[in-house]
């Protein structure tokens, strides 16, 4: 798996290193609600910062694991949407709605610990 998942803390950071295939994404997501419960997170950062195109798929799986982590009792936030990846996004009318998001990492983690995470 090429996302590094690291532990600060009673949070995840889930740092995207290069752009990910659909099953990657999946794994991505089955690797995330499987360490939350193990490791018995608070919170999760998913930092996008390295890539330059989200298409419908990857934004429909970050939708999911918001979803699926929050049921899990950890909060999430999305961080560094590039402005480019952004304009895209909205131009081809996806969204992220109801997903956190903020600037960068430190942005993320104090959005996660607000929402409750140590």
């Amino acid at each position: 798996m090429r996302v590094p998942i690291l532990r600060q803390g009673a949070c995840l950071i889930a740092s995207v290193q290069d752009s990910l295939s659909d099953a990657e994404l999946r794994e991505l997501q089955q690797r995330l609600a499987e360490q939350v419960g193990e490791r018995a997170v608070r919170g999760v950062v998913i930092d996008v910062t390295v890539l330059d195109v989200i298409d419908s798929f990857a934004t429909r799986t970050l939708s999911t694991i918001t979803s699926t982590l929050r049921l899990r009792g950890a909060a999430v936030v999305i961080v560094g949407i590039q402005p480019e990846v952004a304009f895209a996004m909205v131009q081809l009318g996806l969204t992220l709605d109801g997903v956190p998001t903020a600037l960068d990492l430190d942005a993320g983690l104090t959005l996660v610990r607000e929402a409750g995470a140590p």
